[in-house]
C-alpha cells in the first residue's frame, strides 16, 4: 500500500519520492535476536569475535543480502537522484548478493580460516527452515542498478565491509 501511495502521490506531485526495497543486511552489528533471519548475521559475526553461532538451516538455503554500508548507500543515492526519468515505478528492489548458507560458510573460512568456520553449530530447527524457505533468494534489480544504486558483488566483499566498520581492521 505504502508503495501505491509513493507512486500516487509522486505522480499528482504532492511529493517526489522513491521507494527503497532492502536486502537482508549483514553482517548487521550488535547480539543476536530472534529474528528468522539472524543466523544469515550470526553465523559470520560470531565467528569472526571467537564465539560459536548456532545454523538452524542447511547450506543451499539462498537468499539475498547487502552490507550495512550499501544500505547507507542506497538511502543517500535515493535521497540524490533525478527522479525524472523513474516514470510512474517509484519502488526498486536494490541490488545484493545472491547467495546460500555455504556461500556464507566459504567466504568466512577465506577471511578467517577453519578455525572460524568451526565455531558454527549446526543445530536443526524446523520452525526456522520453514520460515526461510518461502524466501526469494535472487531479485533482478536491474532498475536501481541503472539509476545508480550499488551493492557488494558477492559475500567476500560483504565480510570485507564488516571487518572495516564494525572490526577496525
Amino acid at each position: 500500500m505504502t508503495e501505491l501511495l509513493l507512486a500516487d502521490y509522486s505522480r499528482k506531485g504532492f511529493m517526489d519520492g522513491v521507494g527503497v526495497r532492502l536486502p537482508t543486511i549483514c553482517i548487521r552489528p550488535g547480539k543476536p535476536n530472534k529474528a528468522a533471519s539472524s543466523f544469515f548475521s550470526g553465523i559470520l559475526r560470531e565467528p569472526l569475535a571467537g564465539q560459536e553461532a548456532p545454523l538452524p538451516v542447511g547450506d543451499e538455503v539462498r537468499h539475498w543480502f547487502a552490507s550495512p554500508r550499501a544500505a547507507v548507500g542506497f538511502f543517500i543515492t535515493a535521497a540524490t537522484i533525478d527522479t525524472s526519468s523513474l516514470g510512474p515505478r517509484r519502488s526498486m528492489t536494490m541490488p545484493g548478493v545472491s547467495a546460500t548458507v555455504g556461500d556464507e560458510i566459504e567466504a568466512l573460512r577465506n577471511a578467517a580460516g577453519d578455525k572460524a568456520v568451526a565455531l558454527i553449530k549446526r543445530v536443526e530447527d524446523p520452525f526456522v527452515a520453514r520460515i526461510v524457505q518461502g524466501w526469494a533468494g535472487r531479485y533482478d534489480a536491474r532498475l536501481a542498478s541503472d539509476m545508480g544504486f550499488a551493492a557488494e558483488k558477492d559475500f567476500g566483499e560483504i565480510i570485507k565491509v564488516y571487518q572495516e566498520d564494525e572490526m577496525g581492521q
